[in-house]
């Protein structure tokens, strides 16, 4: 079965989660939580869901557990038990992603939803982000404000701000993208099956590493399957990631 952008983005996703075993996955927005859920039922059983406010879900949403945010807090987000995937207004070589405000801070052209939790995620636990429309509006040379802590940044902070410190990837409608350079830099990992390099670099404001770049897997039938079927048989992954 041929599979579609939206699902190999799906996949990407999921492959975000390839590992990690038993921590809590915060997949926020569409594709991050069909990522999550995809990777639940198949190759990392072990994850713990949360539907965002205080249980823990199985995939379909049958409650298995109580998840009281203040024990989330003391518990699970300090000692980096935790895989968040956020979304990015912004984001820059480096890593650091903006959520708060886009212009100049004291007097911004837009308002966005402010920085919210993406300080503690990036210096706490694993964060990953999602961008369904990758462009040069939002990866971007330096950041507006610094919502998610990039690698510079972190550096700058000291050893305590970076010893939870981990940026992992960025997936978009284009590509995977890491940041596992001798700088930490931005880095090409994989481009989508269609996706040349040319047009990456057009929706891109900063020089990419493509030296070791490969093509983001497809889905298997079963993959499929589960998503067509299972995880969103109304299809709404493709308004988010057009065909």
């Amino acid at each position: 079965m041929s599979a579609t952008r939206a699902e190999i983005a799906v996949v990407a996703v999921a492959e975000l989660f390839r590992g990690d075993g038993e921590i809590v996955a915060s997949p926020m927005g569409l594709v991050p939580q069909l990522g999550a859920k995809l990777a639940r039922l198949t190759f990392e059983p072990d994850l713990l869901m949360s539907d965002g406010e205080a249980y823990l879900v199985t995939p379909d949403g049958e409650v298995e557990g109580w998840q009281p945010f203040r024990k989330m807090l003391d518990t699970i987000v300090p000692h980096g038990r935790r895989h968040v995937v956020m979304g990015a207004n912004q984001v820059d070589r480096y890593g650091n992603q903006n959520i708060s405000a886009i212009g100049d801070h004291a007097r911004p052209k837009k308002q966005l939803l402010g920085v919210r939790g993406a300080p503690g995620n990036t210096v706490n636990h694993r964060t990953s982000y999602w961008v369904p429309r990758h462009s040069t509006r939002i990866f971007v040379d330096t950041v507006d404000v610094v919502s998610g802590v990039g690698y510079d940044n972190a550096a700058k902070a000291g050893p305590s701000a970076e010893k939870y410190h981990d940026v992992h990837r960025v997936v978009t409608n284009l590509g995977v993208f890491g940041f596992d350079t001798p700088d930490h830099s931005m880095r090409a990992v994989s481009l989508h099956p269609g996706v040349t390099r040319e047009e990456v670099i057009a929706a891109t404001a900063f020089e990419l590493d493509f030296s070791d770049v490969a093509t983001t897997r497809e889905p298997t039938d079963e993959e499929l399957r589960l998503i067509r079927e299972v995880l969103d048989p109304k299809s709404r992954r493709d308004k988010e990631v057009p065909a």
